[in-house]
């Protein structure tokens, strides 16, 4: 299938690349905008709101990237000196523990984003920014960050039917 390198390709990077345009953004509105306010002395009234509904964006798609990786949450210092069974079903237990948060989050965060919706809630200091595209970030993180810890628990299952050791890792740093 030729359209299915594209699937895959954003499977693997769509956390990078929504965190790092998120990223430059910001980083841009805040750097031409101290320019402006120390040199010119003036400033864009929107200047100090939109990187911060940014930082959301960022923030959860940082979450959804480090669940991936297995690198969020995790206390697996504990795991690799248990049975190889109890490995597994602490695994289990990562899932179901990241589903029920995860569907608790996403359930109310989406009533925040009618709720802007409905009441044309506008970024301060905008004329047609709305809030909702920015308050969206939390469902579509947690939903991706749910989607990626089935992803873990696929591999952790075929990794456990193969009787082969799981990724855990032993040290915060990595070691």
């Amino acid at each position: 299938m030729p359209g299915l390198w594209i699937l895959k390709w954003i499977d693997r990077n769509i956390e990078k690349i929504v965190v790092l345009i998120c990223y430059v953004a910001m980083a841009g509105i805040i750097f031409v905008e101290v320019i402006r306010r120390f040199v010119f002395k003036e400033q864009a009234a929107w200047s100090t709101t939109i990187p911060i509904y940014l930082f959301l964006w960022v923030t959860w798609m940082g979450a959804a990237y480090n669940t991936r990786i297995r690198t969020h949450l995790r206390f697996d210092e504990l795991r690799v000196r248990l049975p190889y069974g109890a490995q597994f079903a602490c695994l289990c237990l990562d899932v179901v523990l990241w589903l029920v948060f995860g569907i608790i989050v996403t359930v109310y965060s989406i009533e925040q984003v009618q709720l802007s919706y409905d009441n044309f809630a506008i970024v301060q200091g905008t004329d047609d920014v709305m809030q909702w595209w920015f308050y969206l970030a939390t469902p579509v993180a947690w939903t991706l960050l749910m989607v990626r810890a089935l992803q873990n628990l696929w591999e952790d299952w075929r990794t456990f039917r193969a009787g082969e050791p799981f990724k855990l890792q032993v040290s915060i740093l990595g070691d």
